[in-house]
């Protein structure tokens, strides 16, 4: 349910992969090997970056996060939600 609601507010990339239900990245691979493929045979340049951004969830405060939400005008019930999943929590290794 909130994904959903939160969807509506914060659009995602259609090739997003992380941290939502798709088939996982093999579309995109597909995607790439189909532009290296076009620009051989075209002798073409091509650039391509990959951008991975390591440990984001560990970089960003989640008063960030919650501002970011609310700026976004997510509905504040949602945020307020989202914030209290935030509280106070924290992780074992064992």
């Amino acid at each position: 349910v909130a994904t959903a609601r939160l969807y509506r507010s914060c659009h995602i990339n259609p090739r997003q992969r992380g941290f939502v239900c798709a088939s996982g990245c093999s579309e995109n691979l597909k995607l790439l090997q189909l532009l290296v493929k076009c620009a051989k045979q075209e002798h073409r340049h091509l650039g391509v970056v990959f951008v991975d951004i390591a440990k984001a969830f560990d970089t960003v405060s989640h008063q960030h996060i919650i501002a970011g939400l609310a700026q976004r005008g997510v509905d504040p019930h949602i945020v307020h939600l989202i914030g209290e999943m935030y509280k106070g929590i924290t992780t074992y290794i064992v």
